[in-house]
């Protein structure tokens, strides 16, 4: 099978599928989410409910979590309160139906843009937290932009988690995401000195260490990750966040190794699956091969601006036939380029993705038309 693609003088032939098998449960070894996108119907008022929750029983056949509504599932960019509080109760009801393993993130975004006081900011949390609880999962305290731009300092901080987590009814996840992510979140913890907000949210997780299952930290910077993760408290998870260094980090070392909640697994969560299972059996050749072509196509997936990596996801669930068209809440699927769109489509075959190359091929031919740009 060959495709035309723009910028190469010859026809790139397309590659074999590499086909996983569901695993007969999730991984023993590590606990791993994959960040789900969501998928809007053809009028783009509303989400399509049959889609949005059959790609997310797809996750859960590979014995992966499913990381609910946080930005993956364009969480600020897009998706509303109302509609996340359906994909929320949703998502748990299948969850419970399937016996999948779930988080829910829990943000201010039902508040006005703007200023916001730390007691709205609050409330915003605590009725999100309802909602989550209520749905049976466990709530991811989300970074804020309403907080980010109402504290003052870590003292702000440590207020506003410290009341959330005297609330809470069981161990929740705590989430640190860079600017990089979300340029809103700068300084986030009280300070753009990293070492400082480290210190500012390690000092939070030691007093509420009971309440806190674990933090995901999404810096994209391995050596940072690796370094807060030995400073933590006996029983609190480090979650990668990072799409750009995670099978070093899941895998570790002698000193401990990083759980996963990651967005790059919603396209591979086959590889995923199996490279996990690998790594449960102590075969970390295998860990390491089945891993090694998906980090090329995920650090382009994710690269600079990063926040767009979401339209990326969506473009390979439709090649690889998850849904029937190619579009985002919002409009975000014009948000990358047609290069950066046909290298993924490169690197997410020579991964081995395209359960359908024949097909893959076929869509992405006429993506490319309707773009004005084929052959």
């Amino acid at each position: 099978m060959k495709i035309e693609l723009p910028g190469s003088l010859t026809p790139y032939t397309m590659g074999e599928p590499r086909t996983y098998e569901p695993p007969p449960g999730p991984s023993t070894a590590r606990v791993a989410y994959a960040a789900a996108h969501v998928v809007p119907d053809l009028s783009g008022d509303s989400l399509d409910w049959d889609t949005t929750l059959a790609f997310r029983r797809h996750l859960w056949s590979y014995g992966l979590g499913v990381a609910e509504a946080m930005d993956t599932a364009q969480r600020g960019m897009g998706l509303d309160w109302a509609a996340t509080r359906e994909l929320i109760v949703r998502s748990g009801r299948e969850a419970l139906s399937v016996g999948g393993r779930i988080v829910c993130g829990a943000g201010t975004d039902q508040l006005p843009p703007g200023p916001a006081t730390l007691e709205e900011i609050v409330a915003a949390y605590t009725e999100q937290l309802a909602v989550i609880e209520s749905a049976g999962a466990v709530p991811v305290l989300m970074a804020s932009r309403h907080l980010a731009a109402a504290a003052r300092g870590p003292e702000d901080y440590a207020d506003v988690y410290g009341r959330l987590l005297g609330q809470v009814g069981r161990p929740v996840v705590l989430h640190w995401l860079g600017p990089m992510f979300d340029p809103a979140l700068d300084g986030y913890w009280g300070s753009p000195d990293l070492d400082v907000a480290a210190d500012a949210l390690l000092a939070l997780i030691g007093e509420h260490a009971s309440r806190i299952d674990g933090v995901k930290i999404s810096l994209l910077d391995a050596g940072r990750e690796i370094a807060f993760r030995r400073r933590l408290p006996s029983g609190v998870r480090l979650y990668t966040g990072d799409d750009f260094n995670y099978p070093e980090l899941i895998r570790g070392d002698a000193e401990g190794h990083s759980d996963a909640l990651l967005g790059i697994f919603d396209p591979i969560a086959p590889a995923a699956a199996a490279a996990l299972q690998a790594l449960d059996g102590g075969d970390l050749t295998s860990y390491e091969e089945i891993f090694a072509p998906t980090v090329p196509l995920s650090r382009h997936l994710f690269e600079a601006p990063t926040y767009y990596y979401k339209t990326g996801v969506v473009f390979l669930a439709w090649l690889a036939d998850h849904q029937r068209h190619f579009r985002m809440v919002g409009g975000l699927e014009t948000a990358r380029s047609v290069p950066h769109m046909v290298r993924l489509f490169q690197l997410a075959d020579a991964a081995g993705l395209f359960p359908d190359p024949g097909l893959a091929a076929h869509r992405m031919r006429a993506w490319l038309t309707v773009q004005g740009a084929a052959s």
